[in-house]
């Protein structure tokens, strides 16, 4: 299984790498891309050619997580007619995103997606979980070759990745604030990430989804001694291998 960040920035586009969340994720034979925030579009297409996607995976309808699915509309309509391709996201995506596009005719194969649903895409298996976030959003598990990867979406510490079995391989974990300033309970910060990611018994973390404001370095400290071992710090082009 190979994840790839196409962007990281939490809320809004930082001035060093600029793309809000976005990751693409090839499992077996899933090409998957996992949240389409601002910036995330351009970066996937030096990583992936747009027309061999398996699947997107949207865990929510904040604009930093969903909107740049826009522009894979544009191409599918209009430039290189492709169609049906399956959309796994909560409540209230897809109806949030018609703001944008008026009208999705065949581009699309929305499927609604919610606490403990399953969905096979190639030879990955998917698990989502409701997380502790304002609009509907889910936590999200691959697994493909005994490799399992949980990406958190956005949460507050009132959900943890312990929803899913202990031991992944690799945690994904949102880390938007550093735990002496944590200005809503709608986030973690990079303490509360690591100690859950260790809690489930994960064998690595990575941390994305910071405040553009905050000092990265601090985050990864912070995140590491709470975790037990060395973090990741998430950042456009990075390539990771489970």
């Amino acid at each position: 299984m190979e994840l790839t960040v196409l962007g990281c920035s939490g809320s809004y586009g930082s001035p060093a790498g600029g793309a809000c969340s976005g990751y693409l994720v090839r499992s077996g034979d899933a090409v998957i891309w996992m949240d389409c925030g601002n910036g995330s579009f351009a970066n996937l297409q030096q990583h992936a050619n747009p027309a061999d996607l398996t699947a997107v995976v949207i865990t929510h309808a904040h604009p930093d997580h969903c909107v740049d699915i826009y522009g894979l509309h544009v191409l599918y309509k209009y430039g290189i007619d492709c169609g049906g391709l399956p959309v796994y996201a909560p409540e209230g995506v897809e109806r949030t995103l018609e703001g944008l596009v008026g009208e999705w005719t065949d581009t699309f194969d929305w499927k609604l997606v919610g606490e403990g649903d399953r969905a096979s895409i190639g030879d990955a298996q998917l698990q989502f979980s409701r997380t502790d976030h304002p609009l509907p959003t889910i936590g999200v598990e691959i697994e493909q070759g005994g490799k399992r990867l949980v990406y958190t979406a956005d949460t507050g510490p009132g959900w943890s990745v312990e929803a899913f079995r202990p031991g992944a391989d690799l945690v994904l974990s949102e880390a938007t604030y550093q735990h002496d300033d944590i200005r809503a309970p709608i986030h973690l910060s990079a303490r509360q990430a690591g100690e859950a990611a260790r809690a489930a018994k994960a064998r690595r973390l990575m941390l994305t989804h910071l405040w553009p404001m905050l000092d990265p370095v601090a985050s990864v400290e912070e995140g590491s001694e709470a975790f037990g071992h060395a973090v990741t710090l998430a950042a456009p082009h990075l390539v990771t291998h489970l």
